[in-house]
């Protein structure tokens, strides 16, 4: 069963793409809901989805922004984007961003089941080989992470990592954990805050400065994913450091 994280601010719309989506009878299930962009990047760092189905517009991170997150620190799953007709320079910045494709309100069944059989599809035809540990996956794991070591951490993204070593960046990413012991999101965000933590001791930059250096648009983002490594908040910690 496809895993779907459903996102908009509005109640009753996310009521009724849900039942839209099950309506299709096709192998997807909706397995979490958010209201913004912001609270459903926090929810993949912990939980997984094979596809976001996100409104546009909405309060604390919209929808391209949230695309934009999911590619930039390589989180797996596809995005499709539903808005309304006078929306469409934003649906076309989002296809140009990667967006799987997009929806408009009022969704039919027939609109959605096509799109989640395209996506089917598609996944299907970049399915890789199961997991291996031979000498040559051994060897994509050590080119990965000379790219990540050679590239601005602001820069480091799955996506690309999968194409420097043509792989699927969701196979990829299983194999990274398998030899690393741990994900490739994680693995980058440990060496994102600790330059962070670097930076706070080392210099005078604000905070949304070192942020946007490391990657990160959304500051409080930024903030909860520093609190949740070193247990306090950027600011806490340059004021602990000045002590």
């Amino acid at each position: 069963m496809n895993k779907i994280l459903l996102v908009d601010d509005e109640r009753w719309v996310r009521k009724a793409l849900k039942w839209t989506v099950e309506k299709t009878d096709l192998p997807f299930v909706v397995v979490q809901e958010c209201a913004n962009g912001q609270d459903a990047l926090h929810w993949l760092k912990t939980n997984e989805a094979d596809l976001v189905l996100t409104d546009i517009r909405m309060p604390l991170m919209d929808g391209l922004v949230l695309a934009k997150e999911i590619r930039q620190q390589g989180l797996r799953p596809d995005v499709m984007i539903i808005s309304v007709y006078d929306d469409f320079e934003l649906i076309r910045e989002g296809l140009r961003m990667g967006v799987f494709d997009y929806l408009l309100k009022p969704v039919e069944i027939s609109d959605m089941k096509a799109s989640l059989e395209k996506w089917t599809a598609q996944r299907k035809q970049s399915t890789p080989f199961p997991v291996s540990t031979d000498l040559h996956y051994t060897s994509a794991i050590k080119k990965v992470l000379e790219y990540i070591r050679e590239t601005p951490l602001s820069k480091v993204s799955l996506v690309e990592a999968a194409r420097k070593v043509h792989l699927n960046p969701s196979y990829l990413s299983q194999l990274f954990k398998q030899q690393v012991a741990t994900n490739f999101v994680d693995y980058v965000m440990e060496l994102r805050i600790e330059e962070a933590k670097r930076l706070l001791a080392t210099t005078d930059l604000l905070i949304s400065e070192i942020a946007n250096r490391l990657g990160y648009s959304d500051l409080t983002y930024f903030s909860h994913a520093f609190k949740k490594n070193a247990g306090l908040k950027p600011s806490e910690y340059r004021k602990q450091l000045q002590r």
